[in-house]
């Protein structure tokens, strides 16, 4: 705890004082560029990431950068979703999975949360993407491999169920929100899109990568 008390004292001190005039016109409001929905894994900095300032994101993060599909029973997720289309009116969603995901992990080893009734419940909004796995990647034995396609299929499922939510249905119908699958890899700092036309991930950092929205569908196995 002392580290991040220490941590608002340096905050503080030597970054608000030195952009105070910055800060103070947040109060003014946002204007937010996207919607970023990430996973709450503590190893995952979207504004690092972006290199984004306070103000640009507008972030989501829950365990497995989970999307559930919209119903009549309000949740986190639903109002945070319809707030950044409807109000904020952010033009770009982006669903980020991640390397070495623990929730992915948890749909391909159900056993590791057998104590959890909360995580197991929750992971249930991701048994679409349990299925896929299941059912056409047999091919794929090798558990780390499994794990890739796992995460990268979420982030695909995820974008499926984001497509139930009316803000989000109504905005592209209007052809004003685009949304973006992407998949970070922590250990070498590389983001990859999911790029529609040839139904694979692809890396941002690689010179004339154009970021290419998708109408949200499985890719074929």
């Amino acid at each position: 705890m002392q580290k991040l008390v220490d941590g608002v004292h340096r905050f503080q001190n030597d970054v608000f004082s030195t952009h105070e005039r910055f800060f103070k016109r947040l109060v003014e409001g946002q204007k937010p560029l996207a919607l970023f929905i990430t996973c709450s894994d503590s190893r995952i900095d979207p504004n690092m990431i972006t290199q984004t300032e306070p103000g640009e994101l507008f972030i989501l993060r829950n365990a497995g950068n989970i999307v559930p599909t919209y119903s009549n029973t309000s949740s986190g997720e639903a109002a945070t979703i319809e707030y950044a289309v409807a109000v904020l009116g952010v033009q770009d969603v982006i669903v980020c999975g991640h390397s070495h995901c623990g929730a992915m992990g948890a749909l391909l080893d159900p056993s590791q949360v057998t104590n959890l009734p909360s995580v197991r419940g929750w992971l249930g909004h991701a048994e679409a993407t349990s299925r896929i796995i299941r059912e056409n990647y047999g091919h794929i034995t090798d558990p780390q491999a499994r794990l890739t396609a796992t995460v990268e299929e979420n982030v695909l499922v995820q974008l499926e169920n984001l497509r139930t939510h009316p803000s989000v249905l109504a905005a592209m119908g209007r052809n004003e929100l685009r949304l973006h699958g992407w998949v970070y890899k922590f250990e070498t700092g590389q983001v990859f899109a999911f790029n529609p036309q040839d139904g694979q991930f692809e890396s941002v950092g690689d010179q004339g990568f154009e970021p290419r929205p998708i109408m949200p569908h499985l890719r074929a196995i």
